[in-house]
């Protein structure tokens, strides 16, 4: 393995918001043919930056120079238009073996252009037991001048097994602070100051988030209805509304991102297998993409069902944030302790006083159990009124 010239102090690393630590130490295995393995796990809690941080990583190592960020490679890396890094990113609810294997087949290629062969695996969490598997036997017998990247919010096991992870050389982030988001938002995105610190403090630490509440009005009007529940919920009655606002805005999302994509990819696949076209050799040739079809509206659906539920979970985080920000003002009320919603003070105020710390904690574990109760495929219909139901204010 032959080291780059110099690592550049900025260039590529810019990317990397508020992790110091994670980018030096990143730079030194550049640095150091001795430092560098085949198999990384960038760990770290949403919003962190860790898919980020592997693809700047990915960048430095294809650059001759380190990560200047100029660069063809460098550009190209970042761009997701290099020919020797492939980023996996899941569209449904999970990584199946068939894209583990095609991902296996694609690391034993040699480097056409770059100077390795890259796999980055964005949320390896979603893996299916198998393609954990078909992952691990590629880890263990490494082809040559390949590097594996995955990318999981932590090292429990029911986020990567025990054998890959004992295989990797773990890259831990952290939650970025609140300055280093609004910073990068106001360098890099060009927001205004007051409007990226807004951004940043409401965020939850999430750097994604806050790009989009500065950017985004509808996102921003999203999360003031969000966090304007646990005050409605004064009624059964408020509280069957408040579930079906909830169901309904993550409905909307959904359509919106799905909408022209599914029938684009559609229309695409019906082209391509010739479907529409006229004379014999065609039709025979086409009858076999019924199945190709019945694949695609598959993974269309399951696309669906995770954007959903994301949509979902982002709300339950910020309500929880709510109920937590209320736990803290009820038992340390004098204390200028950082709040999750800081804007939102005078809700969580409210509800310190008409729930106390007890009612808090009750709320914040019928949060925790409606998420679990999504993932473990319950209507959310149903789950989100249980929910509400057990966030009703007391008369």
């Amino acid at each position: 393995m032959t080291a780059p010239v110099t690592a550049p102090t900025e260039g590529v690393w810019t990317q990397v918001v508020g992790q110091p630590a994670v980018v030096a130490e990143l730079r030194a295995a550049i640095a150091d043919p001795a430092a560098m393995t085949h198999a990384w796990l960038f760990t770290g809690p949403p919003g962190s930056g860790r898919s980020v941080a592997a693809r700047a990583f990915a960048a430095a190592l294809q650059c001759p120079a380190g990560g200047d960020g100029t660069c063809h490679a460098c550009r190209t890396v970042l761009a997701g238009t290099h020919a020797d890094v492939h980023v996996i990113v899941p569209d449904g609810l999970s990584i199946g073996v068939l894209e583990a294997r095609e991902l296996v087949r694609v690391a034993g290629r040699a480097p056409s252009q770059g100077r390795w062969q890259m796999i980055i695996v964005e949320d390896a969490d979603r893996m299916s037991e198998a393609a954990a598997n078909a992952v691990l036997k590629m880890i263990e017998e490494p082809p040559p001048r390949t590097v594996v990247m995955l990318c999981a919010p932590s090292l429990h096991p029911d986020d990567v097994p025990v054998t890959i992870r004992s295989r990797c050389r773990v890259v831990a982030l952290r939650t970025p602070t609140v300055d280093a988001i609004a910073e990068v938002l106001v360098r890099r995105d060009g927001i205004d100051p007051a409007l990226a610190a807004w951004s940043a403090a409401a965020s939850g630490g999430h750097v994604g988030r806050a790009r989009r509440l500065a950017r985004d009005e509808e996102a921003r009007m999203v999360r003031k209805a969000v966090l304007d529940v646990p005050l409605r919920l004064v009624s059964l009655a408020a509280c069957l509304d408040a579930a079906d606002d909830l169901v309904g805005s993550a409905k909307e999302e959904t359509e919106a991102a799905t909408g022209a994509l599914d029938g684009a990819e559609t229309e695409a696949l019906k082209t391509s297998l010739g479907m529409g076209a006229r004379g014999p050799g065609v039709v025979a040739a086409s009858r076999g993409g019924a199945g190709q079809l019945k694949e695609l509206e598959r993974r269309q659906k399951s696309r669906a069902t995770r954007i959903g539920r994301d949509s979902l979970d982002r709300a339950l985080v910020d309500l929880a944030g709510l109920y937590r920000d209320a736990l803290l003002l009820d038992t340390a009320p004098a204390e200028k302790l950082p709040l999750t919603h800081p804007d939102r003070r005078a809700d969580a105020e409210e509800l310190a006083r008409r729930i106390g710390a007890e009612g808090a904690l009750r709320r914040i574990d019928a949060i925790l159990a409606c998420r679990e109760a999504l993932e473990q495929n319950v209507k959310p219909q149903v789950a989100l009124e249980a929910l509400t139901v057990a966030l009703r204010l007391p008369s």
